[in-house]
């Protein structure tokens, strides 16, 4: 079996099934395994692909997320080949999907373990009695949130977070508008929009009341393997937060 993963995260969930030999194209924005950028064919985004590359690499199953990929896309390629389409929202829509990628790669095994320690790893999880209110920024010019229909909001949710965000999707909304509701904390994710420690300081200037903190966008955005990582992630940030 020939595989093509258009979605990052899922991307190092094949790794981690021991898929290496059979995952022949990614995507630029696959950054784990960093080794397979050069092994493997980068067949474009996830939002545009490059429709002869992935034709040339003849592939048996195609990999694509509905949150992450341009349905245009996803019809041309299953003209030409078996595409399977994720359709994460929560923790046991991600759960389902690594069962339904175990089954169609012939890792069940594999990925029934993985599930299960993630279940396990987030049953540890260290909640905090008082939840904290956060608004989970993702984008900036403009600034754009992660609303509580989405990934994100669940994992904040997991986490021991409650999301200020009421508008569905990833709404824009004015910074000035946030800091109105004020929220506990204002997360910056470091992806998709990498923001750094200069933009704290920009934003501490003008907003000198607001607690802003950069978070690690992986661990709340990416399905998969990732999760393996995210509980002891959470617990680290939970006990940061609750020491300042």
């Amino acid at each position: 079996m020939r595989i093509i993963s258009l979605v990052p995260s899922i991307t190092e969930f094949l790794y981690d099934l021991g898929l290496e030999e059979r995952v022949s194209g990614i995507t630029k924005f696959c950054v784990h395994p960093m080794s397979w950028r050069n092994e493997k064919q980068i067949i474009g985004g996830t939002k545009q692909q490059h429709l002869k590359k992935i034709k040339d690499l003849n592939p048996d199953l195609i990999i694509a997320s509905k949150e992450e990929n341009v349905k245009s896309f996803v019809d041309k390629l299953s003209k030409n080949c078996p595409v399977y389409v994720s359709d994460v929202t929560d923790f046991s829509t991600a759960i389902q999907m690594m069962i339904d990628i175990g089954l169609l790669t012939d890792t069940e095994e594999k990925a029934r373990t993985i599930t299960q320690q993630i279940k396990l790893d987030f049953d540890s999880l260290h909640i905090a009695h008082q939840r904290k209110k956060v608004a989970y920024c993702i984008w900036k010019n403009p600034w754009m949130w992660a609303g509580p229909d989405t990934f994100i909001s669940k994992m904040l949710s997991y986490s021991g977070f409650t999301n200020t965000i009421s508008k569905e999707r990833y709404p824009e909304i004015n910074m000035d508008e946030i800091i109105k509701e004020n929220p506990d904390y204002i997360f910056l994710s470091s992806e998709p929009f990498p923001f750094h420690t200069k933009h704290i300081e920009q934003l501490t200037t003008t907003y000198p009341k607001a607690k802003f903190k950069i978070v690690d966008g992986e661990m709340f955005s990416w399905y998969g393997s990732r999760m393996l990582k995210a509980p002891k992630y959470f617990n680290s940030l939970l006990h940061e937060l609750k020491s300042e």
